[in-house]
Parts: structure tokens; sequence; C-alpha cells
């Protein structure tokens, strides 16, 4: 099979982790990859000799990797009770995907952290709001090169509700024109889960479907 395909097929959701370090070169290389995504750019103003001017920046996006215990524990109290409270709401309305959360919350390890899976790395993209297509293609390119290093990533939507803790938004460095995209989580995966963590994993995983195409 060609590599490339293989490597897409090899991705998916990764929510039990090692323990165990990420060597910083793959970090920056993963991310060297986020960077080649595609992009129509974005306008910025910029100061020469006392001058404003636009200018074009085709990669408008920026990086904030986070690997430090207690960040990580701040961004977790800023961000759990949001995400408990909204799978609570589901109880009456979608019972299915409260379900789901319930069963994920009972494979997971000790202390339990439905946020952010206590992945060894967060990798938060930020970039302007209007370029949310080429941001996202940033967050692909930067989960499939992480597959081609053995390691594993996941999505999470949670992460990006921050914003009511000024702490983590003054650290994060966000302004008012810039939007959180993921973050992403990365990390080994666990080696030899349990039976039970393969079984729920497994059945919380998004079924692939044919691709819907029409020719003309």
């Amino acid at each position: 099979m060609n590599l490339v395909i293989a490597n897409m097929k090899k991705r998916q959701s990764v929510r039990l982790f090692e323990q165990k370090p990420i060597p910083k070169d793959i970090i920056n290389t993963i991310i060297e990859a986020g960077n080649l995504a595609p992009s129509t750019g974005d306008t910025k103003e910029v100061e020469e000799g006392g001058k404003k001017r636009k200018i074009i920046d085709y990669q408008p996006w920026r990086f904030v990797v986070v690997e430090d215990p207690e960040f990580k524990q701040k961004l977790f109290q800023t961000i759990e009770p949001l995400r408990s409270n909204f799978y609570e709401g589901l109880k009456e309305t979608i019972p299915e995907m409260y379900e789901q959360a319930m069963k994920l919350s009972e494979v997971m390890e000790e202390p339990k952290d439905l946020v952010f899976y206590s992945a060894p790395i967060i990798i938060y993209v930020i970039g302007p709001a209007r370029n949310s297509i080429g941001c996202a293609m940033v967050c692909e390119n930067i989960m499939l090169a992480a597959v081609s290093f053995g390691l594993g990533s996941c999505y999470v939507g949670f992460g990006a509700m921050v914003k009511g803790n000024a702490e983590v938004v003054q650290a994060l460095e966000l302004t008012d024109d810039e939007r959180i995209y993921g973050p992403i989580v990365f990390g080994y995966p666990k080696v030899n889960p349990s039976e039970r963590q393969v079984s729920i994993l497994a059945e919380l995983r998004s079924k692939k479907k044919d691709p819907v195409i029409k020719w003309i």
C-alpha cells in the first residue's frame, strides 16, 4: 500500500497514553509538518521606518506546547466543570452520548482526566478566527505526522474552553481576534491496555463510512 495512505489509515483518536516523554526534536518535526499546511494567508500590519503597512502572512498560525504538569492542572481545573456540566445536560437530551462518556470515565485510570486524557503533551494551534480552514489543515498535518513517529493523538474540543481563566489566556497570549484550533494531545499509546479498555475505546470511535461521491 502507498505509505502516505497507510499512515492516514493508522491515525485514530487515542485516549490512553504511556507516561513517557516525547523527544523535543520529534515535537518540533511534527510542528514543522503542521506549518507546511496549505494557506490562503492572512493580512497583518507591520511598522517599518515609522510607517505602518499591511503584509500577507502565509503562516498566520502559531503553536503553544504544554508539558508543564502545573499548567496542565490549571487547564484541567478551568475546563473540567464545563465538560462535566455539558455531559450532565445530555443525560435526558442525548442519553447515548451521556452513556458513552460514562463508559469512557469507567476505563480511564486515576486520576481521571477526561479533558486531556493525561497526555504527556498538549499542543495548542492558535490562529486568526477568519483563517479556520488553513488552521484546521495544520491540525490534520500534525496528527498525521505524529502517527509516523509511533505517537497517538486526539483532538480535544473542550480544551479550547479556557477564556474564563485570565491567567491561562495570558499564558497562551490569546488576542481577541484569535481562535484556538484544537488543542491536540499527543503521547505514546498505552502498552497492553486491558480488554475492557480496548473494548470501550473501540466502541467510542466513530465508524468510518464509505465516501459519498458524485461523478460529473
